[in-house]
């Protein structure tokens, strides 16, 4: 049913969740995985009197290790379920934006990602890539929500 399934991950526990069923999915359906990370570099800034500076050329290449990295333990992780997977690490500043043209750019018939599942004041301050990536996707967006944590026991 899908071919290539593209799972934008961000290191976080929601994106880990997300990950592991995406790779069920795959595995399910003879789909290849597309693990995508991707390093959101400071937005360039007017210099302040007295503020450190930012190297830009160092920040990327930290930026780019970092992502470079997380793909890679998602494609360690599907190899190992027997799923084909092409780990892609970049930077961007616009993160919805970038999740989409990775999919166009890889041929992806699906987006599999996990959500933050922020709301209110919360959501307007932080924004939220998945809304973002929900509302001008060309192709279906499966959306995994954090599972709830369990309550602790009552004394």
């Amino acid at each position: 049913m899908y071919a290539r399934i593209l799972v934008p991950t961000d290191g976080s526990d929601i994106s880990a969740q997300a990950e592991r069923a995406a790779i069920e999915f795959a595995r399910a359906h003879g789909s290849t995985v597309v693990a995508l990370c991707i390093g959101q570099p400071y937005p360039p800034a007017a210099a302040i009197e007295g503020a450190m500076a930012i190297d830009p050329a160092t920040e990327n290449a930290a930026l780019q290790a970092w992502a470079a990295r997380n793909a890679a333990r998602v494609a360690e992780a599907a190899k190992a379920a027997g799923v084909d997977c092409v780990p892609v690490a970049t930077i961007a500043y616009a993160i919805g934006d970038a999740i989409l043209e990775q999919a166009e750019r890889h041929g992806c018939d699906l987006i599999f990602m996990g959500s933050h599942g922020r709301r209110g004041l919360s959501r307007l301050l932080a924004g939220s890539v998945t809304q973002d990536v929900l509302s001008a996707a060309p192709v279906p967006v499966m959306v995994l929500r954090p599972s709830p944590q369990p309550a602790a026991p009552r004394r």
